[in-house]
């Protein structure tokens, strides 16, 4: 993977896209001049940073195996479903992991499964089972992840598996969209300490390829509690990224694709916004 670095201007008129978050205050009244004195220091413009070329799984494939049901109640149904993983070893942790200086899952290799484009569940085991209602139609998204959470980009290493449940409960299959998507997966949830410097970056472009001719990915990035610090750039590689220099605090990530002529593609799961929280300890 060929390392770029992307070092985007900062701006404060994307007030359209991320409310302001207003002054924040506090019951502790002794604020010393130190205080003070330390929280005007200008803060470092936030950039997108390249991450070092990751290990390959040449073979690395995932499928979908047995998917079972189970009705609970009159409205809804158990499914289990169970995954088919080769020459991918899930729980190991990835060689590379302790040079990546980024977030690391201390149980190793996973499956990233994302239902509907919410937030993924990591899965060490190859099956995983949920509770949805009857007559909802859903899509599911899964693809193998280091344990670092960086995707695997390779041919059959991620799968779509599109469904309905009917008003009686039975699943039924239907065909995968055949449609440009964009499905995200980092950041997610919290990071401390030093799991704040290097906050991965990480999506999956399926149906399309990114390119600098072809389809790219505007990527808005904010910290609530620094307002007017704010990311705006277009991708045209499809690669992970560092966002850098975010300090603590509220964030969020708005991914939208774009077509060739850097227009919003209009269509299923194209455009998403996701929160995520930076904390000092």
């Amino acid at each position: 993977m060929k390392a770029q670095h992307y070092i985007a201007t900062i701006t404060a008129c994307f007030s359209l896209f991320f409310a302001s978050c207003g002054s924040n205050t506090t019951e502790n009244t002794n604020t010393s001049t130190k205080d003070t004195v330390a929280t005007s220091v200008p803060l470092a413009a936030v950039t997108l940073g390249s991450v070092s070329p990751s290990p390959d799984f040449p073979g690395a494939a995932l499928a979908m195996g047995a998917v079972k049901t189970e009705k609970v109640g009159t409205d809804s149904v158990k499914i289990t479903f169970n995954f088919d993983v080769k020459n991918y070893e899930l729980k190991l942790q990835t060689s590379d992991n302790g040079s990546k200086m980024c977030n690391n899952s201390a149980q190793g290799q996973h499956i990233h499964f994302i239902m509907d484009n919410t937030p993924y569940k990591a899965l060490y085991e190859p099956t995983n089972a949920i509770t949805l209602a009857n007559n909802t139609e859903h899509y599911l998204f899964a693809f193998l992840s280091r344990s670092y959470h960086e995707s695997i980009k390779s041919k059959g290493a991620a799968l779509m598996y599109h469904f309905k449940i009917d008003e009686k409960g039975n699943l039924k299959k239907l065909e995968d969209p055949k449609t440009p998507m964009l499905i995200y997966s980092r950041p997610k949830g919290d990071y401390i300490g030093p799991d704040t410097t290097n906050i991965l970056l990480d999506f999956y472009a399926w149906n399309c390829d990114i390119s600098p001719e072809g389809y790219k990915v505007k990527a808005d990035i904010a910290n609530e509690d620094r307002n007017t610090q704010v990311l705006g750039t277009t991708l045209v590689k499809w690669e992970p990224y560092f966002i850098q220099n975010l300090g603590t605090g509220k964030c969020k990530v708005m991914l939208t694709l774009l077509d060739k002529d850097s227009k919003p593609v209009e269509g299923l799961q194209t455009s998403i916004t996701r929160e995520f929280n930076l904390k000092a300890q």
